[in-house]
């Protein structure tokens, strides 16, 4: 047999070639994932749109978009509603037992409070008193909050806005009956002592939907200029009542918004 001198050569270019295609297809997703700009949360009580700040808040995007892709978010539970105040998730499942199951967090990330958090944004908890402590929690803004958490423990970052007509499933389930701060979908004796998963709102998944860069350049949003200045003092916003079996046996893990906003 008459060995061929040039088979070494073509063998080498054909790998080369499949391995960078190969490369050129993971650099794509990475870099959808990087600049995904509008995400769908699809949830039992409906879907809705946010407009993510990606070029502005970059940090606190990348760090959202990670619970995304590693899907830590998928039948997450609303765990926190406070009249005109928030919707708060993005923490805890139900798994058929109580007390709420954390889901696994990343570190930290840096505080971005460049946005004001007023009607139809969406910001990150973070722990009491401590300014770069957000990890996976968020909330929506029900009602002008700026005054208090624009100043509050640093500010709290806004890293998107509610598009369309989303707010209107906010408000929907802002309006549900609750146990103690958790929504619920009816307030019987059963829902509160012995919930099953219907009772909850859940999150089923949050989707990226448009990966495109600067879709939010069409926003117009509102900065935050109250960051530089001294902060009053702090309000109580807890609204909580009842003293159902079932808001105790939640007061055991570290619900976020007991008085502040924390996770």
């Amino acid at each position: 047999m008459r060995f061929n001198s040039s088979q070494p050569c073509t063998i080498m270019t054909h790998l080369f070639t499949k391995k960078f295609a190969i490369l050129a297809v993971v650099l794509s997703m990475l870099s959808s994932i990087t600049h995904a700009t509008i995400v769908e949360f699809q949830t039992s009580h409906g879907s809705f749109k946010v407009n993510l700040h990606d070029t502005t808040t970059p940090l606190t995007v990348e760090n959202f978009l990670n619970y995304i892709s590693s899907e830590r978010y998928n039948n997450t539970v609303i765990h926190r509603v406070v009249d005109d105040f928030v919707v708060q998730g993005g923490g805890y499942t139900f798994n058929n037992e109580l007390p709420l199951k954390d889901i696994d967090i990343y570190d930290p990330v840096k505080n971005e409070p460049i946005y004001s958090n007023v009607r139809g944004t969406i910001a990150m908890a973070k722990q009491a008193n401590s300014v770069n402590s957000a990890t996976s929690q968020w909330f929506f803004n029900l009602s002008n909050n700026s005054t208090n958490l624009d100043l509050q423990n640093g500010g709290f970052t806004v890293f998107g806005e509610v598009i369309d007509d989303g707010m209107q499933v906010l408000d929907e389930i802002a309006a549900l009956q609750r146990c103690g701060d958790v929504p619920v979908n009816d307030n019987s004796t059963n829902s509160c002592n012995n919930p099953g998963a219907d009772n909850f709102v859940t999150v089923y998944q949050v989707l990226v939907l448009d990966d495109a860069d600067n879709t939010d350049s069409s926003l117009n949003s509102i900065k935050n200029t109250l960051i530089t200045q001294t902060p009053d003092t702090e309000s109580n916003d807890d609204n909580s009542s009842g003293g159902s079996v079932f808001w105790l046996l939640l007061c055991l893990m570290p619900l976020a918004f007991r008085k502040h906003i924390h996770s």
